[in-house]
């Protein structure tokens, strides 16, 4: 019986092909993180410069157990491959965007079925986590509680400071001067950001082995992400109406503000490393029956 590797298509002509359609995409993505004036959109999605190489390296790694698995296709990855390259053709730049995890979902399952797409879950994962969309145009109306949350915080941490501060909603009146906790500045990227990368330091790891371990994690990366977003809230409130204009485009433009999620991503790694060092892997409740008296 002929082997049916023939009837599939080389992984050099796919590699290729991906190569041709979605190269030029994702240099489009590329120049939209690195230049933060492009789209704010973009920038929502900035993780993939880490998550992008992270997402290609696990697939290498996993190169030899591709190999082993027996070609089988499913009929449903063809219609995947079809509907991304539907996609694709409208031009339109979200459904462009959207096409790249379609499709590489829909080569798993054409090429190695089931099976395909479990060995490549996490890859497609962070890809997919990575693409620009407009998912966070769309939660934005629901996040107003926590924005009134980092306004009425920080407006009580400044009164604790001795500074002036009427707080309104969302909006925050130092010495006359406004601030606006805006969705992106309440901290909506930073947390895409931060679970994110709890998603890759999970994996890395191997703390998603732990259920206890990965859920202690995830919500303390919400926490520190909350907590950071109040502080930095804080600070721009202070600067902005105290008149110190250059440490408020610093911190919140300028070079400032990357250092800041730099501390909180460290802090995200310290926490991680506490709770592996700290937590067992799961928790024993022994009950313990009492003993009965002769």
């Amino acid at each position: 019986m002929p082997s049916l590797r023939r009837y599939f298509t080389p992984p050099w002509a796919i590699a290729a092909l991906l190569a041709i359609l979605y190269g030029p995409l994702l240099m489009h993505w590329v120049d939209g993180w690195l230049n933060k004036s492009i789209s704010i959109q973009h920038e929502y999605f900035s993780h993939g410069l880490l998550g992008l190489p992270f997402a290609a390296y696990i697939a290498w790694g996993k190169r030899q157990a591709w190999g082993d698995l027996p070609n089988r296709c499913h009929p449903l990855g063809l219609g995947l491959v079809g509907l991304a390259g539907l996609m694709y053709l409208t031009r339109l730049s979200d459904w462009m965007n959207l096409s790249l995890p379609v499709m590489l979902m829909g080569l798993c399952l054409s090429l190695k079925s089931v099976a395909g797409l479990r060995l490549q879950a996490i890859s497609l994962i962070l890809v997919a986590l990575a693409t620009p969309n407009q998912l966070p145009y769309l939660i934005e109306p629901y996040i107003l509680p926590l924005q009134r949350l980092i306004a009425s915080v920080a407006g009580f941490l400044l009164v604790q400071l001795g500074v002036p501060v009427t707080v309104e909603t969302i909006y925050l009146f130092v010495n006359d001067q406004t601030v606006e906790v805006a969705p992106h500045c309440a901290g909506l990227k930073m947390l895409f950001t931060s679970l994110y990368i709890a998603l890759m330091l999970a994996y890395w790891t191997g703390a998603y082995r732990s259920r206890l371990h990965t859920g202690l994690f995830f919500a303390g990366t919400v926490l520190i992400s909350v907590v950071g977003n109040i502080l930095r809230n804080t600070f721009l409130s202070y600067f902005h109406g105290t008149g110190r204009d250059g440490a408020f485009d610093w911190l919140h433009e300028s070079w400032g503000g990357d250092l800041y999620s730099a501390l909180m991503l460290l802090t995200i790694i310290l926490l991680l490393r506490l709770i592996q060092d700290r937590v067992p892997d799961r928790l024993n409740l022994a009950v313990q029956s009492p003993s009965s008296s002769v």
